[in-house]
């Protein structure tokens, strides 16, 4: 009830009237007064809200929730069953076509190298061709068109933020080793502020122990096959030393400017952890 004083009178006690409200004027409610044609002293609080009323979907109307387990599934590589699942986060490797879709797998960048039959092989790994002057058992590439090192350092910084890495052919096998590779020597280089301290760094990186594959020290049990022979295990060794020394003076170039300070668009990636190894 308005009795054009401003004031909504209340119930009587024995104390007297009770006064409920005060009404204030603001800028926004003066003008609201003036386009509704009201005095300066009308209370503007009896109007009717034009607040909006949200409710509840109905159960008819509300969207299904598939509240179906999640059964996690086994794969194989050359016929040997992946287990990279530690207790640190999960660390999955996908090989061959799979039967039913996989959402949670996001689409990472492949080797554009295709399996061929003429490709030499160790332990399952195609030692394809480099462009390198460092000696070792990899054939010459052309050096107008990018290689296996290329195609690694290119699609790092995108492929370093996956957990799983779906296997379409040999060749991404050795992009998850050289990608894995590429995350350890960035964390070499951490705290290396200048371009000489990081080479030193790089030299003794190389100068370490090439792990293969049925070695504890082997980043990816299951990714290659175990070496048949000796001579294949000595194979694959110097192929991967010699693609590790290859990556290693390319991946300077990226780390350092010109004038030999760091770049902080590469180190920056120190802290991530492809497909969940931890680097000590």
């Amino acid at each position: 009830m308005f009795n054009g004083t401003g004031v909504t009178p209340g119930r009587q006690t024995s104390h007297g009237p009770v006064q409920q409200h005060q009404a204030v004027d603001t800028t926004g409610t003066r003008l609201l007064k003036q386009n509704l044609g009201l005095p300066q002293r009308a209370d503007v609080s009896l109007l009717p809200s034009r607040r909006r009323v949200y409710r509840r979907p109905s159960p008819a109307t509300a969207p299904a929730i598939d509240r179906r387990p999640i059964v996690p599934s086994c794969d194989q590589i050359d016929g040997h069953p992946v287990c990279l699942a530690p207790p640190l986060g999960r660390r999955q490797i996908y090989a061959g076509d799979d039967p039913l879709p996989r959402p949670s797998v996001a689409m990472v960048y492949h080797s554009s190298f295709i399996d061929d039959d003429e490709t030499t092989k160790a332990c399952g790994c195609p030692l394809l061709p480099l462009k390198t002057h460092i000696r070792g058992p990899a054939p010459a590439a052309d050096s107008d068109k990018a290689d296996i090192v290329d195609e690694a350092i290119t699609f790092f910084r995108a492929n370093v933020f996956f957990k799983n890495f779906h296997v379409k052919s040999p060749a991404d096998k050795l992009l998850i080793y050289l990608t894995s590779y590429i995350n350890i020597a960035l964390k070499r280089l951490e705290g290396c502020r200048t371009l000489a301290v990081g080479t030193k760094a790089i030299i003794n990186l190389g100068l370490e122990k090439v792990p293969v594959p049925g070695e504890p020290a082997f980043p990816f049990p299951g990714l290659f096959t175990l070496p048949q022979s000796q001579e294949e295990a000595e194979l694959l060794r110097n192929y991967l030393k010699q693609i590790r020394e290859e990556t290693s003076g390319r991946l300077l170039n990226c780390a350092y400017r010109t004038n030999g300070t760091p770049n902080k668009w590469w180190l920056a990636f120190v802290k991530r952890k492809f497909m969940n190894i931890v680097i000590l």
